[in-house]
């Protein structure tokens, strides 16, 4: 682990956005080299434990081994500090509860990742410190990590669709339910939840919030760029070629194409 110079780290998030996102405001403290990017949590416990790495970003929720299994895949011994990054609340107070070193959620602002490596680097040198004054007695796994296995060993699986999550609005936080959610809609690698007449903005695209976030028996994907609450559809109308009109609580009209007719038909049942 270095004790001067600049920290090595490593971004992992299965979102390339997001991987962008951080590794610009890294790169812009000056003394942060970013050494790798993992798309997934295989490819990044296996450069951690090749490499030894400074620092590791770490996205909380992932496709197959998520931020916490990486932490429990290296151990103890050798996971270097972890600032964990999560878009839902739930996982950022799990992470926070469990004496992570810190956590961002997105999407966050340049000084509070800031503020979170440099509680990183803190750290490194205490503990630096700290092995030189008892002649390398003291080890060098922060005890927190196994505070975090400890704690994620005693919790219940976590559930697979959280009620809520977290979304930055100016300067604050606001934290939308997802029961409250009326639809939500594409923007490019980011989506737009349409909530009671207003919308926010979420560094998620549609398929990961689909993935991740959105419980299949409430809400269909009805179109390439769209995603319904289905106890929101207020009327249905027939359209050409087999489409449908979704007329939703609030006025939003979203077209259902064809295409993925059947599954909001699986959920819905059809008198005619």
């Amino acid at each position: 682990m270095s004790i001067s110079g600049p920290l090595r780290a490593v971004i992992v998030d299965d979102e390339a956005s997001a991987r962008e996102r951080v590794r610009a405001a890294l790169q812009a403290l000056g003394d942060v080299d970013v050494v790798a990017e993992c798309a997934d949590g295989d490819a990044a416990v296996a450069y951690i434990l090749a490499h030894e790495p400074d620092l590791v970003l770490l996205d909380v929720q992932m496709p197959g081994l998520d931020g916490f299994g990486v932490v429990q895949r290296v151990g103890t011994a050798r996971m270097p500090p972890v600032v964990f990054t999560s878009g839902y609340a739930e996982h950022a107070v799990r992470a926070f509860e469990a004496c992570a070193i810190d956590y961002v959620l997105k999407p966050f602002d340049d000084a509070r990742l800031c503020a979170a490596v440099a509680r990183v680097r803190t750290q490194i040198l205490a503990r630096a410190a700290a092995q030189l004054a008892s002649n390398g007695d003291v080890g060098s796994t922060d005890p927190r990590v196994r505070l975090l296995l400890d704690v994620l060993a005693k919790q219940s699986k976590p559930r697979l669709h959280p009620d809520a999550l977290v979304v930055r609005v100016g300067g604050a936080f606001e934290v939308v339910r997802v029961n409250e959610v009326v639809w939500v809609e594409a923007d490019g690698n980011y989506a737009q939840l349409h909530v009671a007449g207003r919308t926010r903005l979420v560094s998620r695209s549609l398929a990961a919030l689909e993935r991740d976030l959105l419980d299949p028996a409430r809400f269909a994907r009805v179109h390439r760029s769209a995603i319904v609450n289905v106890g929101k559809i207020q009327k249905i109308e027939p359209l050409f070629h087999g489409d449908l009109l979704l007329v939703l609580e609030g006025g939003a009209r979203v077209t259902c194409s064809r295409r993925y007719r059947e599954r909001l038909e699986e959920l819905l049942y059809f008198t005619t």
